[in-house]
């Protein structure tokens, strides 16, 4: 096996405006286990909870609308046990979703954006 590669995916990190406010808000509304400095997903147990889940990394043209209505460079793409149950939850706490909700032989995808303008898409891999 070649050494001196890329073999996961370790992260995102990014500027914001309110750290403590978006802090708060991912904690609130997605249920983030978040200290100051940020959160960790343990791999196991994400693939405990979702054994059909992997990282992506995508890489999009400049002009593509799939990140809109945010204006950000990026988005975020987040494993979910149960999507159905999170927009209920969402709902429940007055935040709208982007788009309806859809389902693909990858899963169920869903989409909100953060009080920072950024959109974060929901994935519940499929079964």
């Amino acid at each position: 096996m070649k050494t001196g590669k890329v073999v996961g995916f370790g992260g995102v990190f990014f500027r914001c405006k309110d750290k403590e406010g978006l802090i708060n808000w991912y904690k609130t509304n997605l249920g983030f286990d978040i200290a100051d400095w940020g959160a960790i997903f343990p791999l196991k147990q994400v693939l405990e909870q979702a054994p059909a889940a992997y990282n992506v990394w995508s890489p999009f043209p400049a002009d593509t609308d799939y990140f809109k209505p945010s204006n950000s460079s990026f988005m975020f793409n987040f494993i979910v046990d149960d999507l159905d149950a999170l927009l209920q939850n969402l709902t429940a706490s007055g935040i709208d979703w982007h788009g309806e909700p859809e389902e693909s032989e990858f899963g169920k995808f869903a989409w909100v954006i953060d009080p920072e303008g950024n959109k974060v898409e929901l994935w519940e891999p499929a079964k």
